[in-house]
């Protein structure tokens, strides 16, 4: 039989061999784990204009990632009164940590996509579903007007309703080519149930899923409107 003091003494060492050996573990991997969360956003954020790209950005090698965005990307952050950040990296944004700031001291990230057509602004969104938080990528063109793309996550929405914000493709699609301007004012795009009355600047509410729709609308008109004053200076 073992003394109490010799299994206290065991347990203690083995728990700290073990706390040791997790923290070698967790600092050993981290680097790898931090390189495949930043690759993870980009396809993100590149998953908005998957249709100018001419491929599925998911399906992207982690190398062919990082080579289309050095390549193709420029980057860009913008406070909360529209102006350029100097020296601010967009992709070091958390938008969620972002959210938790007062308003008039956040940040925002822009990513500038190029083409032979012209530029393509990607947009980061932040809204409130109906269980939880939601986001997007708005990409709309240099005319500051068309939308170009889209695409949509969310934290808990419900599968087959709200989660289809993500899970139906038709939906992010929808938003090609709607307008965001109206006679020089802006409205952004709505998600409207019961037919469409402005088809310019609406799409077509999730069947069942009232709230979530309802939350992307509301997340859009917010989250545009803060890159409008940068867009505005560029048409100077």
């Amino acid at each position: 039989m073992f003394s109490n003091k010799y299994i206290l003494v065991y347990t203690l060492v083995m728990a700290l061999i073990s706390s040791v050996s997790l923290a070698f573990v967790v600092n050993g991997l981290k680097p790898m784990h931090e390189q495949n969360e930043a690759v993870f956003k980009k396809k993100e954020i590149l998953n908005s204009i998957k249709d100018q790209i001419g491929m599925d950005p998911t399906t992207m090698t982690p190398a062919e990632v990082n080579k289309l965005f050095a390549e193709k990307v420029e980057k860009v952050v913008i406070d909360a009164n529209g102006k350029k950040v100097e020296g601010a990296d967009a992709e070091s944004i958390d938008m969620a940590a972002e959210e938790k700031k007062p308003e008039k001291e956040r940040k925002y990230p822009l990513f500038i996509y190029k083409t032979d057509k012209g530029n393509i602004y990607l947009m980061s969104v932040r809204g409130n579903g109906l269980w939880d938080k939601i986001w997007g990528t708005i990409a709309i063109k240099d005319d500051f007007n068309t939308i170009a793309g889209a695409s949509f996550g969310h934290v808990g929405e419900t599968p087959g309703l709200g989660a289809e914000i993500k899970d139906n493709a038709s939906f992010p699609k929808s938003f090609h080519d709607k307008k965001i301007m109206q006679d020089g004012q802006y409205v952004s795009v709505k998600v409207v149930k019961g037919g469409l009355k402005h088809p310019e600047h609406e799409v077509d509410a999730i069947s069942g899923a009232t709230i979530t729709s309802t939350g992307v609308s509301n997340m859009l008109t917010k989250g545009i409107s803060v890159y409008l004053p940068y867009f505005q200076s560029l048409k100077k």
